[in-house]
């Protein structure tokens, strides 16, 4: 019953969905302030509906209902109860029911905070996001339903892929959903002022507090992506290139330029052409993930899905969404005004050469992804990119990117001089060529470089602060008092600038990093990284529905006991699966990191890794949300958009 309920919840919400996109495109372009009204509603019911549609499909998949075919192919009743709920959405049906929810959370927060809005341009943008999701909806109810019955129930479920059996996974789609479709926001906010011939400094002032939301929801997906990739695959890396990894960092690219360029557009009134079409390209991009995820085209240990069928709804769902948006903008973009004038040299200049190199890196990214597959399709070559060509094209694109971070805050606005600029910030320039100088003497050139651009990035992302608090230069309780004056968002940008210094160490510090290859006995020893390390015992443990082969290693530096580190080799009988449960012992200098292979002989395989630097790669991503955060609370986005001056409508 709760299934079937479940299920009509979910057409309930698409038809709320077909509803708001209607009645709120159709009602501002009658100015039929009835119908305008009545779509903050349908958007707020839509969520509701939507709402009760998981929740009966975690009912399902808590309560083992093996009558369903999703809770058949990816539950079972021994599996853990937090994975039956988050399991929910690791699967595909699941995670398409998911992408709808958060649109719809995205709907209603519109909804009800965005009373400050003209009644025209929320009905609009509500009509636009009721639209897409009309659209997953209906790929949900048509060829993913989640709720598909089988007959007769079976026994027991398959249970869910033994990789995604972890914490850091079953928090990692939600998380990153939240960037993914968040963007659908700016999107239909892009999609509203073209329809409506109008882009002004309040649009920049509502669109960026979405567009940072959701990038910074993104840095964290993203990071526990890849967090999750270092500690459970048991590689030894963190980034890999995987072409699912690559179609989330596609909108993240973008996305940090659409939310500079949207400051642009709030301070200045420039930028507006470009800030649209980057909005319109970064959600083009999300979707386009997903098209890349659940068509089957791309082979990856993330990817699922693989009926044809399915590929073709999403490819047309694409072509409608992305094509349709984008003839928009060929036939309404050259009627609005371009803005104001600036000098090359200015922070909208440092702005624009940001969003060029980034939308370079995006373009890399997107040629080395789809390159293989479009091969293989139109000559039937199959070939493969890896990380030496990204590597390679991607490093002449950053290096400037991490270059100018520092220095655009310092700029002025519409025209600047660089030698102001070099009084305010030569301190931090200095010290980051004595650093690179230093590391030069022991390490190669790239290595030595990355540390000295992560120094310039964390030191210069302080200079304004540096220069606004007159700190060194006046009395400490004078800076003091002039910090606490300085607006949130300043404060928060040196901290996301920062974070992207503290994670170019970390990258950096993967060129320090050791690696070691052993076959032990129990009681035996191995040097590695400078550090002992000795097999004690091998043991069999049994979880609650694998089996378990675990190794105890102590570690031990210079003579001194340092810690225990118990990897294991986790085998699912239900699924015929083996996966690794690697060990880590960090000190946020570096990880010690133990995985154990296969055995032969009464001896296992041993990888004993010492990773530099490791945890900063993390610790910078984190840092980057934590300054979008902070940002958001500035006072300026607290107190609402300036309002647009009113304009007659004849009765």
């Amino acid at each position: 019953m709760i299934p079937e309920l479940g299920n009509f919840a979910l057409a309930l919400g698409c038809c709320l969905a077909l509803a708001q996109g209607f009645i709120g495109i159709y009602g501002a372009w009658r100015r039929d302030s009835r119908l305008m009204a009545a779509t903050p509603g349908l958007a707020i019911g839509q969520f509701l509906a939507l709402a009760a549609s998981a929740a009966a499909l975690a009912w399902a998949a808590t309560h083992d209902d093996f009558s369903v075919l999703n809770i058949v192919q990816n539950s079972a009743a021994a599996k853990p109860l937090l994975y039956k709920i988050t399991g929910t959405w690791g699967n595909h049906e699941g995670s398409i029911l998911l992408w709808g929810l958060v649109l719809a959370i995205c709907g209603a927060a519109v909804a009800l905070a965005g009373g400050n809005l003209p009644t025209a341009l929320r009905a609009r943008v509500l009509g636009v996001l009721g639209g897409t999701s009309c659209g997953f909806l209906l790929f949900a109810l048509t060829t993913s339903n989640p709720f598909a019955r089988i007959w007769p129930p079976a026994a027991d479920g398959q249970g869910m892929n033994p990789l995604l059996q972890d914490p850091g996974l079953a928090f990692h789609p939600p998380i990153l959903y939240t960037g993914y479709v968040g963007f659908a926001v700016p999107f239909a906010f892009a999609v509203a002022a073209l329809l409506e011939g109008r882009i002004d400094a309040a649009w920049g002032r509502w669109v960026r507090p979405w567009a940072l939301v959701s990038w910074c929801f993104l840095t964290c997906g993203i990071a526990l992506g890849s967090w999750w990739a270092y500690y459970e695959l048991g590689w030894g890396g963190y980034w890999f290139w995987d072409p699912v990894e690559n179609a989330s960092l596609m909108p993240w690219l973008t996305g940090t330029a659409l939310v500079h360029s949207a400051i642009v557009v709030e301070k200045r009134e420039s930028l507006k052409i470009w800030t649209v079409l980057l909005a319109i390209g970064t959600f083009s991009l999300s979707l386009s993930g997903t098209f890349l995820v659940r068509s089957g085209i791309l082979n990856s240990v993330h990817a699922f899905a693989s009926d044809p069928a399915r590929g073709i709804f999403i490819l047309a769902l694409l072509a409608l969404v992305i094509g349709g948006s984008l003839l928009l903008f060929a036939l309404r973009a050259p009627r609005l005004a371009s803005g104001g004038i600036f000098a090359p040299i200015s922070r909208e200049g440092a702005i624009v050469l940001n969003n060029i190199l980034l939308c370079s890196i995006c373009a890399v990214v997107v040629v080395g992804t789809m390159y293989p597959p479009f091969c293989d399709l139109l000559l039937g070559e199959k070939i493969s990119v890896g990380a030496p060509f990204f590597n390679a094209a991607v490093l002449p694109l950053a290096i400037p990117v991490f270059a100018a971070m520092a220095v655009g805050p310092l700029l002025p606005w519409k025209r600047a001089r660089l030698w102001p600029v070099v009084q305010h910030a030569w301190w931090a320039a200095l010290i980051a060529v004595v650093i690179a100088g230093a590391c030069s003497i022991g390490m190669k050139i790239l290595p030595a470089l990355a540390f000295g651009l992560s120094a310039w990035l964390i030191l210069g992302s302080f200079a304004e602060v540096v220069e606004r608090t007159l700190l060194f230069r006046a009395p400490v309780a004078s800076s003091f008092r002039r910090a606490r004056g300085l607006p949130v968002a300043v404060l928060g940008a040196a901290i996301a600038h920062a974070g992207m210094g503290v994670t170019v160490a970390g990258l950096a510090g993967a060129s320090l990093s050791t690696q070691k290859i052993v076959s032990a006995k129990v009681g035996d020893s191995f040097q590695s990284g400078g550090y002992e390390w000795t097999l004690m015992r091998l043991e069999d443990v049994d979880g609650p529905n694998y089996s378990s082969r675990m190794a105890t290693i102590y570690v031990k530096q210079d003579g001194v006991p340092l810690t225990l580190m118990y990897p294991s080799r986790r085998t699912f009988p239900l699924q015929h699966q083996t996966t690794y449960d690697v060990a880590i012992s960090t000190n946020f200098l570096r990880d010690l990191y133990a995985v154990l292979g296969e055995e032969r002989d009464g001896a296992a395989v041993l990888r004993l890794h010492v990773n530099v630097l490791a945890p900063w790669i993390w610790l910078g991503a984190g840092f980057m949300a934590l300054g979008g955060a902070l940002s958001l609370a500035d006072r300026r986005l607290r107190v609402g958009a300036p309002s647009r001056a009113r304009v007659a409508v004849p009765a």
